[in-house]
């Protein structure tokens, strides 16, 4: 057996380089995926030494793609698609037509032609769904409010990327391109295949799917192998997006977003999360890796200025563009600037629309060298703008506090005494208010999704809706009188702001936050918590407990 292979060599080069260098990029205090980028680069065709095999590093990569939409379909109920479909759907078509428009300007001022620059302003148009996801997920935030709409506006940009990939070969003709050119009709029946085979993939989804998916996982789970459980773990994830794509032609991130999404009423969810996560974050390392294998660096210092402006359309084009729609449709400036620095950068989809536009005769060399200069240049900037938005936030939350003109209602936590104010009702403050409760103890509940707090007042259980960290929650939620906080929010960086503006108004009350890691548990305690929990190391203390107190 040789021990040469193209497979091995393009997955241990690009996992070893990879490692290297995002060890020094984190010992130089830049993110890691830095490193990972410069690894690509090194084992790219152009620069010398090992070259890694491209198209190879580009299949792996996608199998990284399919597992990280699943991951965050499992943590993203249609619900929470749903509630956000208002902003998301004329937000990414507006953001979209704009970026696109910015992009044919571009390229008129090159003298390319009409059908280059719809291409190439596609290209620019559509975000790269590792990047956002990893810069979301880092934070924590895909299961905020913020979060959510991010991820709801990268699923319809990725459904009209669908769209572009079959209408394009059909205009290229008209644009000057391969192929003849349609008539009106055909491109009308074109178009109308195109969209029946999307609705026909969501409709088998939700239909077909939400009994399949969830019953064989829980078959699985029945014959107690947890090897075999990671495996059908990753045979749906898998398998779903590759028959989604070939069946209904839709991407495969798309079919295992919805997978995800499906399994996630399942009360395996959270197990399937855990199982696939450390195969999503080795193949999430070969994407970054396979995006810096196409980059060509000598387009910077052939093409400066051109480079120059495809990056400033990117990051600040779609950037303002975004804030911008976000901000008209009545949301916090807080979630206008997560939500354009999520979407400032590009990646898979503007790949694939360059190769398209080269195959038909559409975009010139010239262009697919821009597209891929002006990913990896706003890839490497888009962890810098979300640390500039970690540093504006505490001066965002005091400024939307302060000119909000609506005070929160404190008429749910009126005349309460004693209670305890719980920050957060997701899976964890479920459970909370539910024990309390049970112990007769008077719970009032902070919470951002308005229907969680209608649905709360009417079960009888006090709950005010906002953001923990807003000038007057604290106020409101009596904080002043009660016993206990407990701030159940995954976001340590929020849950530190909540916790050192309630012992201003309390300094004697009593504070337990949730943490993940050693560093948010420093933090929280920095800020005032009185004690911290984390979810490893409680099970640990109780179990060992268990067997201390059998033995006693």
């Amino acid at each position: 057996m040789p021990h040469h292979t193209p497979l091995i060599t393009t997955i241990v080069g690009g996992l070893v380089l990879a490692f290297i260098f995002g060890s020094l990029a984190h010992r130089l205090r830049m993110p890691p995926l830095v490193g990972y980028l410069v690894a690509g680069i090194a084992v790219g065709p152009f620069t010398p030494g090992f070259v890694a095999d491209v198209a190879l590093a580009q299949e792996l990569a996608e199998i990284g793609v399919i597992l990280l939409m699943f991951g965050v379909g499992l943590h993203f109920s249609l619900k929470d698609l749903m509630s956000v479909k208002g902003i998301a759907i004329p937000g990414a078509i507006v953001q979209i037509g704009i970026a696109t428009l910015l992009g044919m300007a571009l390229a008129w001022a090159m003298d390319w032609t009409v059908g280059a620059g719809i291409v190439f302003g596609l290209a620019l148009s559509v975000a790269s769904t590792v990047v956002l996801l990893t810069a979301l997920q880092e934070r924590r935030l895909e299961t905020t409010r913020r979060g959510r709409i991010a991820i709801g506006w990268l699923i319809v940009e990725d459904i009209a990327m669908v769209l572009a990939l079959v209408l394009i070969p059909a205009f290229s003709g008209l644009l000057g391109g391969q192929g003849d050119a349609l008539s009106g009709d055909a491109l009308l029946k074109t178009l109308a295949i195109t969209l029946g085979k999307v609705a026909a993939f969501v409709v088998v989804m939700l239909v077909v799917g939400r009994r399949v998916i969830p019953w064989t996982l829980e078959r699985i789970a029945d014959t107690g192998s947890r090897e075999l459980f990671r495996l059908g773990v990753l045979a749906i994830a898998l398998g779903f997006a590759l028959g989604s794509a070939y069946v209904f032609g839709v991407s495969f991130a798309l079919g295992a977003f919805f997978a995800g999404m499906i399994l996630s009423e399942s009360e395996l969810s959270h197990r399937a999360a855990e199982e696939s996560l450390p195969l999503r974050d080795a193949f999430a390392v070969l994407f970054f890796v396979s995006v810096g294998m196409l980059f060509d660096p000598s387009i910077v210092v052939r093409e400066p200025l051109l480079v120059l402006a495809t990056v400033f359309i990117i990051v600040i084009g779609k950037s303002i563009a975004a804030a911008a729609i976000v901000r008209a449709f009545g949301h916090p400036l807080s979630t206008a600037l997560t939500v354009s620095a999520s979407l400032a950068q590009i990646g898979e989809f503007s790949f694939i629309l360059a190769t398209l536009g080269l195959s038909l005769g559409l975009l010139p060399e010239t262009g697919r060298d821009l597209i891929l200069g002006g990913a990896i240049i706003s890839i490497l900037l888009n962890p810098l703008l979300f640390v500039a938005l970690d540093r504006l936030k505490p001066w965002l939350e005091a400024r939307e506090g302060g000119a909000s003109a609506v005070a929160p209602d404190t008429s749910a936590a009126t005349g309460i005494e004693g209670h305890v104010v719980l920050v957060g009702f997701g899976k964890v403050g479920h459970r909370i208010v539910m024990a309390l409760l049970e112990s007769g103890h008077q719970v009032v509940v902070i919470e951002d999704h308005a229907e969680v707090v209608e649905a709360l007042n009417g079960d009888g259980i006090p709950a005010l809706y906002g953001n923990g960290a807003a000038p007057g929650m604290m106020e409101a939620a009596r904080i002043e009188s009660a016993r206990f906080l407990l701030v159940a929010i995954p976001d340590a960086l929020e849950a530190g702001q909540i916790i050192e503006h309630a012992r201003r108004i309390n300094p004697d009350i009593e504070v337990i936050a949730r943490a993940y890691t050693d560093a948010e548990l420093a933090h929280l305690e920095k800020h005032g918590a009185t004690h911290t929990v984390i979810g490893e190391t409680e099970i640990a203390r109780g179990m060992a407990q268990r067997v201390i107190d059998a033995m006693v």
